[in-house]
């Protein structure tokens, strides 16, 4: 069995990753309020802005934290193919989830349940795939119960997410509700982490991988420029109504949803149109 270090460079890794996931939340939760209050091709693009910068943010959030993990003794290369994938399935399931959320408001309960759990499995598969792209002399392994309970809660972060898009009012909740999101994204991480190990097979040949640094860290830093510059770039743009700033200014107001007929009114309400 091949020694197995999560921080190899210290806090560093961890925390910069966990910033990048906060960000990437941020960025979402806002974007995605505006999309609830808009309508036809804009509401499509807050949407698009929101997956993007959410599933970039999670993306990139796991392979900081990778630059990070270690095993003694072996140098670690990643196949440039599956990593690419891992970000596209990010992107992608987020997409879904958020589409779900902001087009199914007729059923919100339900698009909360079915975008969270598309979400969840979706960033889950990002971060096995992301594993899968590793190139080792050995075999990665996996404790079930371990994969099970990370699974569980990017299903139960992706539904905070999502319900955190839809309830949340104010500047000040959505700062207060990212960090709750980069904690959950980064549970996620490290719990999944925590379910691997490595047996050592010197035979097994590593010349398909790519060094982290030569590959994924220009990737991983554009990621991240797209998010932060983004963010910036909306932050200074005024809202049409306010005239304020779009992502540090007042919060979008909450969709309105129609109001409810009592159902005794339904009655008499339909009676009447069959008499008619």
């Amino acid at each position: 069995m091949g020694e197995i270090h999560h921080a190899d460079h210290g806090w560093v890794t961890p925390a910069v990753s966990y910033f990048v996931a906060c960000l990437g939340a941020f960025v979402a939760l806002r974007s995605a309020r505006w999309a609830l209050v808009s309508r036809g091709r804009s509401r499509a693009v807050w949407l698009l802005f929101a997956s993007t910068s959410l599933g970039a943010g999670i993306w990139s959030m796991h392979f900081i934290a990778m630059l990070g993990f270690s095993v003694t003794g072996v140098e670690i290369s990643y196949q440039p193919l599956l990593t690419v994938l891992s970000l596209l399935v990010a992107v992608a399931v987020v997409g879904v989830g958020l589409f779900t959320v902001g087009y199914w408001r007729s059923r919100p309960v339900l698009a909360l349940l079915v975008g969270g759990l598309t979400t969840g499995l979706g960033v889950a598969a990002m971060h096995y795939l992301g594993m899968a792209a590793m190139v080792l002399p050995g075999h990665l392994d996996y404790d079930r119960t371990t994969v099970g309970l990370s699974v569980a809660i990017a299903v139960f972060a992706a539904t905070a997410a999502l319900w955190a898009a839809l309830n949340i009012r104010g500047t000040l909740a959505v700062l207060a509700a990212a960090p709750v999101m980069g904690v959950a994204v980064c549970a996620m991480h490290y719990t999944g982490m925590a379910a691997l190990s490595v047996r050592l097979d010197f035979s097994h040949s590593t010349q398909s991988g790519v060094m982290a640094l030569q590959f994924i860290f220009p990737l991983g830093v554009g990621l991240g420029c797209y998010v932060f510059f983004g963010s910036l770039a909306f932050a200074v743009s005024p809202s049409k109504p306010s005239s304020q700033p779009l992502l540090v200014g007042p919060a979008a107001p909450l969709a309105p949803r129609p109001p409810r007929v009592p159902p005794q009114r339904r009655r008499s309400t339909s009676g009447a149109a069959t008499r008619r």
